[in-house]
């Protein structure tokens, strides 16, 4: 994708936050926002697990995959193009799209679990899934350090349902940001998957502290 463009000016509205202007800025700006909407997908974000599927070639026609913090929609495009079948989760609504089973609920609930596995087994093969995918992320305070242990928290979350409904060798996929937290959890995991390693795909803005931590070769 070329990144040349022209950049465009945003005033600050009178009554508009500075942050909300500086977004507004980097929307208009951003090459990622101008392509999915050229390419029909749902957000920028779809470009990120697009990039680390090219890297890796980990979503194969058939699978069965859980994204957690799916909506609006951008990650079950991608995985649903390559003939897998979804199941997601979000708090916030999310259209309907062939292949994708949807429910909009707090995956920190204590019943979404099981509600996941319920999804899983719907089609009679089981509620083992091949592949878990996190993009989840709660709301910032802007406390860098209080906001890097709330992240990790959805994360260790998320990892103790992968290895729950992961079929051997499956694929662990979460975002996580810069921290030190994450350690105990990387030496947790490295118990359960073969190799651990980080991305952070070229959508992933330069200045965002994100990257994505993919776990593979689940022990089962």
């Amino acid at each position: 994708m070329s990144r040349n463009k022209i950049k465009s000016k945003v005033r600050t509205a009178k009554g508009r936050k500075n942050s909300s202007t500086r977004w507004l800025k980097r929307q208009i700006n951003d090459i990622y926002v101008e392509e999915a909407k050229k390419q029909g997908y749902r957000g920028r974000a779809a470009f990120k697990l697009k990039e680390i599927d090219e890297k890796l070639k980990f979503l194969k026609p058939g699978m069965k995959i859980v994204d957690l913090g799916s909506a609006p929609g951008g990650w079950c495009q991608i995985a649903a193009a390559k003939g897998c079948q979804i199941v997601a989760l979000d708090l916030l609504e999310q259209d309907e799209m062939p292949g994708v089973d949807f429910i909009q609920m707090d995956f920190m609930a204590d019943d979404a679990p099981e509600i996941l596995k319920k999804m899983l087994a719907k089609d009679g093969k089981g509620d083992l899934a091949d592949i878990v995918l996190s993009d989840m992320a709660p709301n910032t305070t802007g406390h860098r350090q209080t906001d890097h242990l709330r992240i990790m928290a959805v994360v260790e979350a998320a990892y103790y349902f992968a290895i729950e409904v992961l079929k051997p060798d499956g694929i662990f996929i979460a975002k996580v940001f810069q921290g030190g937290a994450q350690n105990t959890l990387i030496a947790e995991m490295k118990k359960s998957f073969k190799t651990i390693k980080h991305i952070k795909p070229p959508a992933s803005r330069k200045e965002s502290s994100e990257t994505y931590m993919i776990a593979s070769g689940f022990r089962g």
